[in-house]
């Protein structure tokens, strides 16, 4: 069931929100290079993001927030035009159109802002929601990086750089 997503900018109000499933996430290992035992400061630090980056909540009808995404340089000076991203969807809102809303809104906010492709740097292979969600937005799989990240029940897999430009 799709649900009606409304997508703002982040503020501090809303990380009460998100950091358990930020937390949670995380400590499962399966898909953020983040160290798995993060804390609540070291996570709000690399979540809310101050500018040029910019964070934002996905909220349904009621102001749940049901995912966030944050949207950076992937680099800084000459290769400041290539932005990256990072999403995270409430694994209780999952397969409702969340991380596809936060996708198309993070790529159109790069856009308008002025980047001129988006590059992620490690996208877990085994994540294949994500990795199907990121080829249908005009992703493409530029190179995996074999056996980057060790997965709690797979082992090493691969760390795809996946590319598309705005």
């Amino acid at each position: 069931m799709m649900t009606t997503v409304i997508i703002k900018d982040a503020t501090p109000e809303h990380w009460p929100a998100i950091w358990p499933f930020l937390r949670d996430i995380v400590a499962a290992g399966e898909t953020y290079t983040w160290d798995r035992d993060v804390t609540q400061e070291q996570a709000r630090a690399m979540w809310l993001l101050p500018p040029p980056g910019r964070t934002v909540v996905a909220l349904d009808d009621d102001g749940t927030v049901l995912g966030s995404a944050k949207m950076y340089p992937n680099h800084m000076g000459p290769a400041s035009h290539i932005a990256s991203a990072s999403f995270m969807v409430d694994p209780a809102h999952a397969g409702r159109g969340v991380g596809r809303a936060l996708g198309e809104h993070v790529l159109d906010r790069a856009r308008a802002d002025g980047y001129r492709a988006m590059q992620f740097n490690a996208v877990v292979e085994t994540n294949t929601r994500a990795v199907g969600l990121w080829r249908s937005l005009g992703f493409e799989v530029l190179a995996t990086l074999p056996e980057a990240f060790r997965h709690p029940s797979k082992g090493y897999v691969g760390l795809h750089i996946m590319y598309r430009g705005l």
